[in-house]
């Protein structure tokens, strides 16, 4: 039976990745993470076709120009990351649930291409002041990368709505939770 796609999406700091973590240790939810493409060069012992297509710029540009991509982006000037239509396809044909992690135009995308064979999630912050608590207490990023991230996270949060479902992360086990029985009670439905 194909697979289903879920779409994850969150500002920064909201805990998506934990969230996500924990439920892909759920094996009965058969979720595996898409593959995506970029453009920069590996790092440390990343391989192609593991944790990234690598491609060159050209490459990117000609599969962009060739509508091969769900999703892109130019984050840098020839940094371009993006997701393979062709990639997803093959995965959901072999049986996978499909977790994309995409910022929120890329979901809207994703979204709009799947309809109900995907499920969108938006991870939420209680509120921007927890939001700037949480980056704060990384001790990662200058302060004025904290104040970037802030502002996208508003504009971020204008998103939320066009989520199939959004989740309030004011405890991590209960948003936990709620993410799992959203994914697991999408993955059985009859689309």
């Amino acid at each position: 039976m194909a697979g289903k796609v879920i779409i994850f999406s969150a500002p920064s700091g909201s805990g998506k990745s934990t969230i996500i973590g924990r439920l892909m240790s759920h094996k009965e939810l058969n979720m595996a993470f898409s593959i995506s493409c970029t453009s920069r060069q590996p790092r440390g012992t990343e391989r192609n076709g593991v944790e990234y297509f690598f491609l060159m710029p050209g490459e990117f540009r000609q599969k962009i120009a060739d509508g091969e991509f769900l999703e892109y982006e130019e984050v840098y000037k020839d940094r371009y990351y993006g997701t393979l239509k062709s990639q997803v396809e093959r995965q959901l044909e072999a049986g996978d649930n499909v977790v994309l992690d995409v910022d929120v135009k890329g979901a809207c995308n994703i979204k709009q291409f799947y309809g109900d064979r995907a499920l969108a999630l938006f991870i939420q912050p209680p509120s921007i002041e927890e939001l700037r608590r949480r980056l704060e207490g990384r001790g990662t990023d200058a302060p004025e990368v904290i104040e970037d991230r802030l502002a996208r996270a508003s504009f971020e949060l204008t998103f939320a709505r066009k989520f199939d479902k959004v989740i309030v992360n004011d405890d991590l086990d209960r948003a936990v939770n709620e993410a799992f029985d959203a994914v697991k009670e999408f993955i059985n439905s009859e689309v």
